[in-house]
């Protein structure tokens, strides 16, 4: 039987969720997920949980931030003083928007913290820093 290489298309179901059971995402209800093994196309952990596998095969994989979205970054977080955020934006933890940055490129950030004094706005992955799980298995090997 065909084992998953680099550069083989793979079509996966799949579940992502939190070390602590939370689910973020699943292709329940959907076509498999279909990409290139080696092309980056998914994280990096994710893909290489994939090699070796065989068509029917299921595992259950736990994947580093380093290997998944990357670890938290400080420098994705910036405070801004809460008179200069317009007044129609709702300031809540979680509210996602989208910023844009000196050089005129627009980029999604959320607010992770208010105070009386300032927003804290973070343009990191939201699972960014976050250890995952997901539970995989392989459909077809194209």
């Amino acid at each position: 039987m065909t084992e998953v290489k680099s550069g083989d298309t793979v079509r996966i179901h799949y579940k992502g969720s939190l070390t602590d059971g939370t689910v973020f995402d699943s292709s329940e209800g959907r076509e498999p997920l279909e990409f290139t093994v080696g092309s980056g196309q998914i994280i990096p952990g994710l893909e290489q949980a994939m090699t070796g596998m065989k068509v029917g095969e299921s595992k259950t994989v736990q994947i580093a931030p380093e290997d998944a979205y990357g670890p938290l970054r400080e420098e994705a977080l910036q405070e801004v003083p809460r008179a200069q955020m317009p007044e129609n934006i709702p300031l809540e933890v979680g509210t996602q928007l989208q910023v844009q940055n000196p050089d005129g490129q627009v980029m999604p950030v959320r607010i992770s913290a208010v105070s009386d004094e300032a927003v804290l706005l973070d343009a990191n992955h939201p699972l960014a820093g976050r250890e995952l799980v997901f539970d995989v298995s392989l459909v077809e090997i194209a």
